[in-house]
């Protein structure tokens, strides 16, 4: 049983992983599927992934996409508060995932509902989120990127990819519990294509449970994303994000082994079935170490 603590409560789950599902409130996220619109639309999409058996779930206001655009905070709460505020009209327990970089979007679904902070800048976009989080005392996911949404691909060349972000996600750590966000509260994240390319990925996913020397849980955010479709690769075009779900479960089981206890999945119910078999097989088997 894995246990996740959050500001107010347990959360728990008996499969190889948590299972964190992804709800775009965007209209220009990389996967169209994945847009769950506003509105009727944006709570059945998510109430959905809840039926399906998402453990937590992950609402977006704004794309990081490479090549995406910055969006305003004021547009951002406008897109996220109304939904967190609906999921929790209809269920209050299941865990919701904020992914934001800016404090008063947080400030602002924490008072909706919202119980975990999913930060692609790693809490360096925003100063004010370091004692927002510290005061509040909910999980904090710290994700390595190289660059901004706009040329991250750039520049994807590492001297060795897993020492420096290894060296990164460990130091933003320090620097977070030096400013008051207690150690079990975070949550690491090597940012699978910020800044990476196919070879780096590959040696993230096999490697991740290494990050930080095993201090903190790892979450793995692979569904879909170009890197698959790269690995995937048909002749001389790249497989398409619609096309890129069994690769996504392979990629997936392969991060679970190498140490992760989350995943970030567009698709909630292979990724369910999956971590669910993953668990049952290593404990008919008396653990996947011994694979």
């Amino acid at each position: 049983m894995k246990k996740l603590v959050l500001a107010d409560r347990t959360l728990q789950t008996d499969k190889a992983a948590f299972v964190m599902g992804i709800v775009n409130v965007t209209p220009d996220s990389f996967y169209a599927e994945s847009r769950a619109g506003a509105g009727c639309r944006a709570i059945d999409y998510a109430l959905r992934l809840i039926d399906e058996g998402a453990d937590i779930l992950d609402i977006g206001g704004e794309s990081t996409r490479p090549g995406s655009d910055y969006v305003d905070a004021e547009e951002e709460i406008r897109r996220v508060v109304p939904l967190v505020q609906e999921i929790r009209k209809h269920n209050r327990t299941v865990a919701i995932s904020v992914d934001t970089r800016k404090s008063a979007v947080m400030q602002a679904a924490l008072d909706a509902g919202a119980d975990i902070l999913n930060d692609v800048s790693a809490l360096e976009d925003d100063e004010a989120l370091f004692p927002l989080c510290a005061r509040s005392g909910i999980p904090v996911i710290l994700m390595h990127k190289r660059g901004i949404p706009q040329n991250m691909q750039a520049n994807t060349a590492y001297r060795d990819v897993f020492s420096e972000v290894d060296e990164y996600l460990a130091a933003r750590a320090e620097l977070a519990v030096s400013r008051g966000i207690a150690a079990d509260k975070i949550i690491v994240d090597p940012g699978i294509g910020f800044g990476k390319d196919a070879a780096g990925n590959s040696t993230l996913i096999l490697h991740c449970g290494e990050l930080c020397k095993g201090r903190y849980p790892v979450l793995m955010a692979l569904s879909r994303k170009t890197v698959i479709g790269a690995l995937l690769q048909r002749g001389s075009s790249p497989v398409p994000p619609e096309e890129r779900l069994f690769g996504t479960v392979a990629a997936d089981i392969l991060a679970v082994q190498g140490g992760a206890s989350l995943i970030r999945v567009h698709d909630v119910k292979p990724a369910v079935d999956t971590m669910t078999l993953l668990e049952k097989i290593s404990i008919l088997d008396g653990g996947l170490a011994k694979a």
